[in-house]
Formats: structure tokens, C-alpha cells, sequence
């Protein structure tokens, strides 16, 4: 499937390398030897060199990286997170984020580079990036500080994630 390139976004191809640049930012990506990327009138093409089952698994999972890059670059990633309980918030104060989290100290998060966190609400957080698979494990190590617990529910949940609650230990 060939990877359509909205208007601002710039492809460079040199030998394996390709490097992406649009609005939001920059990336790079080295291609395996196994594939090719050709870039034909505003259309990416990924194709297999022969007819390996690993060459045209890598072709796939190039091209899903790829496009992953066109749309980072172009709209960016965004990946919501809610707070749950009674006391439990969230703020951005420069370059970390404080939690708290029913902890006896506040959790300090550090924001790594090419991400940017916003807090709407107290028990909102937004993780946004160019990124996608950067965006993904930050919003993780976050969830990781307090995952949703299965009685009440408490903790830091996914936007729209579900937690199925289980019922209370009866005498």
C-alpha cells in the first residue's frame, strides 16, 4: 500500500536512510537491507527485494513505521490519560510532572525530550508527541505509578479504557 504525503511534509531518501520532516518536527529511520522505499510524485512506496517471508514481513512493518512518521510529523500523537480517587491529581510544573497519587510523597515524573504533557483538569493529562511509539510508552510509565486497581477502580487510567470491577469480599 503506497503511503500518501500530505502538503508540508518533506521526504529524503539517502541510500537506506530516510528522514522525514514536516510542521510538528523531524525523524529518521533506517530501512533494512531486505526492503526498498522509493518516493514517486507525493506517494511513498515500500516493497520487498525478493520473495523472502522475512522480506515481506519487514516490508509491512516498514511501511507501518513509515507512515506512522508521516502522520507524527504532519498531525502528531496524542494519548489521553485520566486520574481516579479521592485526593489523586496531576499538574505540570516546567519540565515534570507532580502526582499525586495516595502516595506518602508526591510522584515527579521528568518529561523527556520531543514530548509535551498538558493537565486540563486536575485528573487529566494529555501526551503529546511526534512519536508515536515514544508517546505510547510515556503515557505507560506514567499508568505505571498507579495502575487502576479491580475493586474501586482507583488509579491512572487510559482515556475510554474500562476497567472490569470485581466484586467485594463477602462474610
Amino acid at each position: 500500500m503506497p503511503i500518501p504525503l500530505p502538503s508540508g511534509v518533506e521526504v529524503t531518501i539517502t541510500g537506506q536512510s530516510v528522514s522525514v520532516k514536516g510542521a510538528k518536527g523531524a525523524m529518521d529511520h533506517v530501512v533494512h537491507d531486505l526492503v526498498s522505499v522509493a518516493l514517486e510524485d507525493g506517494v511513498l512506496n515500500v516493497s520487498a527485494n525478493n520473495a523472502s517471508q522475512a522480506s515481506n514481513a519487514l516490508s509491512g512493518t516498514t511501511r507501518a513505521l513509515l507512515n506512522n512518521m508521516v502522520t507524527g510529523v504532519s498531525a502528531g500523537f496524542t494519548r489521553k490519560l485520566e486520574i481516579v480517587g479521592v485526593g489523586y491529581r496531576a499538574q505540570v510544573q516546567g519540565q515534570k510532572l507532580n502526582l499525586s497519587l495516595g502516595y506518602s510523597h508526591p510522584v515527579e515524573y521528568a518529561i523527556p525530550e520531543g514530548i509535551s504533557i498538558e493537565c486540563p483538569s486536575q485528573t487529566e493529562i494529555l501526551v503529546k508527541g511526534v512519536d508515536k511509539q515514544q508517546v505510547g510508552q510515556v503515557a505507560a510509565n506514567i499508568r505505571a505509578y498507579r495502575r487502576p486497581e479491580p475493586y474501586k477502580g482507583k488509579g491512572v487510567r487510559y482515556g475510554g479504557e474500562v476497567i472490569v470491577k470485581k466484586e467485594a469480599k463477602k462474610s
